[in-house]
């Protein structure tokens, strides 16, 4: 119940935020019901609080089609979809704005983020308004060469919701339901199983929200739990072979779509492609493949289609692409600076090439001429595109200041070359030597940042890696010996598949193991070094090492379900979004550009006029130029010096990296965003259960206040808690289950009128005698006498740092259980380093005070605050920032939730599989404090190399800019050749990405290395 009203909340709140345009928030949607659950908790401390001031995470401006109002959006854009265009050329944020305002010009544009540094574009949109090639177009009309990678259409006109219904007991009560549900307006169908206690309702979510269907149940009298929104539906591509007539085609179509669990069936006659949507959980690739081969004539063949124009593969492409420009610039520009700097000190070499042709012209200047134009026109063909489309767009970028550099450079050379052609007394110098080299020292940086860039992104092409690309499969028959065995593509594994994992080889998919017992690396998940041991029962990631004992396993997720999956859209969803401190880069990259052409004419007019009038010496001018050429070669060499995108490349590099070697570390960080807020954080507040505890409770005390007997004590303490999904509830009924004789399967007395207090207890009617389990309140609140005995027992365990139950029979209490939830190892240690970090660590808890502070004293936290429920915890967090602080919340993700929302930073720790994906800031794979640690020091490193980044860019700027306009030409004659201030610009945007590189060498700090943290069992 409590977790319905909290997805009500959520749900108005996204209702209230699509209406105000400034505040609305793009999600990072991640399908799992872990994720699920967490957002929908994580948003009751916003809504329910209205003192709780909201975190943005990703923000975006959601943009309606030109004359379409917000209100009428929502009933009439329909579907949404999402494309992802592969951009190649992109240089600098400059470039990135102007395909971002372009796409953002279209009707039907909900959202366009654009990745400059994995050279992609991802666009939401309404497909009502505008189509994917539109898209596409438009972006190649900004001046780039763009591809579709992906392209989802989310179908929001029906959606199917499956519910839980809890208390029907005939098919009267499903009639009632099922009655109920379709007099709902927006509701098109409904299916009530008496059997499986489930509804499964076909809805329009723009009429209606799966929040009101849960209502409209309970409010029928019966007890609704959402299991599935509609939005966990999977999607292959299948390539099909021996398809020759659109008959065919259909033909197998229409047999796809009978097959159960299929929701859509798209084809594609001119790839031979079928994409099919469907229940993962109902059905699976293999199916299709088996289908569509025993169709018609069974002539058809039917694989996984290939994935083309992946992220590598661009990359790879775009490399070579550089490499080949640089290479055929070499070919030319070569020669010509032989021609103008080296045999001009060679006697016999220089009067050949000072021979004059025609009037002054010699053949060197000709032949500069002839070997540069290439360069310039064909091998710098890509700098007078992207500046021509970006002035198109009225904006600027690099390739203007590089177009407008060379131009100088190059048509000034043509206009001597010309004149001396023309006249017996012209001496002029030509400057095609400045032109060639400083693009070819342009291409040259290009093609190492390329490289560079690429590296910054290793992290996901590892993480990919990790699935295998084959696995063992078994058929077993009814008693469980296998049948036979079949090698087959890891992407055929559907649910429920049972897979055979031999030593050394990857676990295939996420399950659990069924057969077998072995050591299992995680580390390449997790980040745990040690191998962990798996035996029948436990669960295994996909993608991590079998290390020496032979596993089954039953595949339980598959495809984009599993963690690994999850964790790779994560680190790239990350690397998508932008830190605040990018917003700064922006800023300026928008008036950078123009400032430089301006200060670059400025420079050259100066240096013109202070010629002309004689206001510094003849002396100052070089050998063979006048002070018209000396004045163009100051301006050339300010406009080419002046790199934009040092700076644009200072913030996402050290994230990509950052955000990769987290990854790899366990620690999954949510962005720039995350990043940021975490190197600033000075206060962290720890929950209690599961984050400094172990969080799996034993009972290990047990004192009987009557003379009931033992065996019956226990049987009706666990007949009571056996209803209640409360861990300290699950600690009784293990420990019950200790002193039963007639083994564990036998089920347990029936309890009637079982009752669920929320933070105190649970009551129920047992062998026609009424129990209560809970704390002392409870007892009080029911008006039954502690006596003295229970007092003393329950302050014993609470000063042992244990949590005291009392137990009432009929009104009387009959006994008391201590309960323990054991100190995690290295905790105490952790909140120590901490503290050197001169961090402050608060402990806010709901158990009660002694219990609280005897923790707190043991892991050496000074403040307590107990009895704390999910508001009162974000409360706390809200107190703390108003009095400066920049609060980080450690959680288990779910009772958190609230506080993990309003904390600057939210950290869900332990989150193994079930990734707390929605609710936290920061997702740490293990359950070990050492990684929260980890990930403090990780985003000061990162934000320490993004203040290093800027500094360099900057100073760069600010110190290579006045040096190119000859400052200091006056005092020491030094002047910067554009052909070196061309370097020096390629150089900087290099320097700048192997700065962030250098974060693929961190370490956690080596305080942590002292620390033994390993993980514990209970028994």
């Amino acid at each position: 119940m409590r977790e319905l009203l909290f997805r009500n909340l959520h749900k108005q709140r996204a209702s209230t935020e699509r209406e105000i345009d400034a505040h609305a928030y793009f999600h990072i949607n991640i399908n799992t019901s872990m994720a699920t659950k967490l957002l929908a908790l994580a948003c009751i401390g916003s809504e329910s609080h209205g003192n709780l001031s909201p975190r943005p995470h990703y923000p975006s401006m959601p943009k309606y089609p030109k004359g379409v109002s917000v209100q009428e959006s929502n009933l009439e854009l329909g579907s949404e979809a999402k494309a992802v265009f592969s951009v190649m050329g992109m240089t600098c944020s400059a470039c990135a704005g102007s395909v971002e305002k372009a796409i953002k010009r279209l009707p039907g544009i909900r959202e366009a983020v654009i990745d400059v540094l994995n050279n992609k574009a991802q666009v939401l949109f309404y497909p009502t308004f505008v189509n994917a090639e539109t898209i596409r177009e438009t972006i190649e009309d900004v001046g780039f060469e763009a591809k579709l990678i992906e392209d989802e259409i989310y179908d929001r006109s029906t959606q199917v919701c499956r519910i839980r219904i809890n208390g029907m007991t005939c098919t009267s009560c499903t009639s009632t339901i099922e009655s109920a549900l379709q007099a709902i307006r927006g509701v098109q169908m409904v299916q009530v199983a008496l059997a499986t206690e489930e509804a499964e309702i076909h809805y329009d979510p723009k009429i209606v929200s799966y929040n009101q269907l849960v209502k409209t149940i309970e409010d029928t009298g019966y007890e609704a739990m959402l299991i599935s929104s509609g939005e966990d539906i999977s999607k292959i591509d299948l390539k099909i072979d021996g398809v020759r007539t659109d008959h065919s085609m259909r033909a197998i179509k229409e047999s796809l779509q009978a097959l159960p669990g299929v929701q859509d069936v798209n084809m594609s006659l001119k790839h031979n492609k079928i994409s099919v949507s469907y229940k993962p959980e109902m059905t699976g690739p293999r199916t299709f493949i088996n289908e569509i081969e025993s169709t018609g004539s069974r002539s058809f063949k039917a694989s996984i289609y290939p994935k083309v124009g992946g992220r590598e593969t661009h990359r790879k492409e775009e490399i070579k692409q550089y490499y080949r420009s640089f290479l055929w610039s070499l070919v030319f520009t070569v020669p010509i600076f032989l021609t103008s700097m080296v045999f001009l000190y060679i006697p016999g070499i220089k009067h050949a090439f000072d021979t004059e042709i025609v009037n002054m012209m010699s053949v060197g200047m000709l032949l500069r001429w002839v070997l540069s134009t290439p360069v310039q026109f064909i091998i710098g063909r890509r700098f007078y595109s992207g500046s021509y489309k970006a002035l198109g767009h009225g904006s600027a970028n690099m390739d203007v200041l590089i177009a407008l550099g060379t131009n100088g450079a190059y048509f000034y050379s043509v206009y001597s070359v010309l004149r001396a052609a023309t006249s017996k007394d012209f001496k002029g110098t030509d400057f095609f030597e400045t032109s060639a080299m400083l693009i070819s020292f342009i291409l040259l940086g290009k093609y190492l940042e390329v490289l560079a860039k690429g590296k910054t992104s290793e992290a996901i092409a590892k993480l990919m890696d990790l699935a295998p690309g084959t696995a063992t499969l078994l058929t077993l028959d009814d008693e469980g010996n296998v049948m036979s065995e079949e090698e087959i593509d890891s992407q055929l594994i559907q649910k429920n598949d049972v897979i055979k994992v031999i030593p050394g080889a990857k676990v295939a998919s996420d399950g659990f193991v069924i057969w077998g017992q072995s050591h299992v690396n995680e580390s390449m998940i997790t980040g745990e070094a040690r191998p962990v041991a798996k035996r029948k029962g436990d669960t295994v990631i996909g993608g991590t090492l079998n290390v020496n004992g032979v596993l089954r396993i039953k595949a339980t997720r598959v495809g984009s379900e599993s963690a690994l999956s999850q964790i790779v859209r994560l680190v790239e969803s990350a690397q998508l979004a932008k830190a605040p401190v990018q917003k700064f880069a922006d800023r300026i990259s928008k008036y950078f550009v123009p400032l430089v052409i301006i200060f670059s004419f400025s420079t050259w007019l100066a240096w013109f006029l202070a010629g002309k009038f004689h206001w510094y010496p003849d002396s100052w001018i070089p050998f063979s130029m006048d002070d018209f050429e000396l004045a163009l070669q100051f301006g050339i060499s300010v406009m080419v010096i002046a790199c934009p995108c040092a700076l644009g490349l200072a913030t996402p590099t050290a994230v990509m990296v950052g955000t990769g070697v987290g990854a790899t570390q366990g620690v999954l960080i949510k962005g720039g965003q995350a990043l940021e807020s975490a190197h600033k954080v000075n206060c962290i507040v720890f929950d209690k259960t599961g984050t400094l505890t172990v969080g799996k409770p034993v009972v290990i005390d047990k004192r009987l206040l009557t003379s009931i007997a033992v065996q019956d004590f226990n049987e009706l303490i666990a007949a009571t808690e056996v209803n209640s999904e409360h861990p300290l509830a699950k600690a009784i009924v293990e420990h019950a289950k200790k002193f039963r004789e007639d083994g564990e399967n036998l089920a347990w007395p029936e309890a009637q009128d079982f009752i669920s207090i929320t933070g105190h207890g649970v009551k129920a009617i047992v062998r026609n005698k009424e129990i209560i389990i809970g704390n002392k309140s409870l007892m009080l609140d029911h008006n039954i006498a502690i006596p003295l005995d229970a007092e003393d027992i329950l302050a014993e365990a609470e000063g042992k740092a244990q949590t005291g139950i009392l137990v009432s029979i009929d009104r009387e209490v009959a006994g008391v259980l201590a309960i323990s939830d054991p100190l995690k190892p290295g905790a105490k240690e952790a909140i120590s380093v901490l503290g050197t970090m001169k961090i402050r660590s608060i402990m806010v808890t709901g158990d009660n005070f002694r219990t609280a502070n005897s923790i707190a004293n043991e892991v050496g936290i000074k403040t307590v605050v107990a009895e704390a429920k999910p508001e009162q915890k974000a409360e706390k967090v809200k107190d703390l920032q108003a009095s400066g602080y920049t609060v980080a919340m450690v959680g288990d993700g779910v009772n958190d939730s609230p506080a993990l929302v309003a904390a600057d930073v939210g950290m869900a720790i332990g989150a193994g599989t079930d990734i707390a994906i929605e609710a936290a800031d920061i997702v740490l794979m293990k359950s070990n404090l050492e990684d929260v640690i980890t990930a403090i020091d990780l985003s000061r490193r990162t934000f320490f190399h993004i203040r290093l980044n800027y500094f360099w860019a900057l100073g760069y700027n600010v110190i290579g800019i006045p040096i190119a306009a000859g400052i200091l030409f006056p005092s020491t004659r030094f002047r910067l050749p554009p052909w070196i201030a061309g370097a020096a610009m390629a150089a900087s945007s290099v320097s700048v990405v192997c700065c962030s590189l250098l974060l693929k060498y961190y370490r956690r700090p080596k305080k942590l290395d002292k620390l033994e943290m390993h993980g514990i069992k209970i028994e």
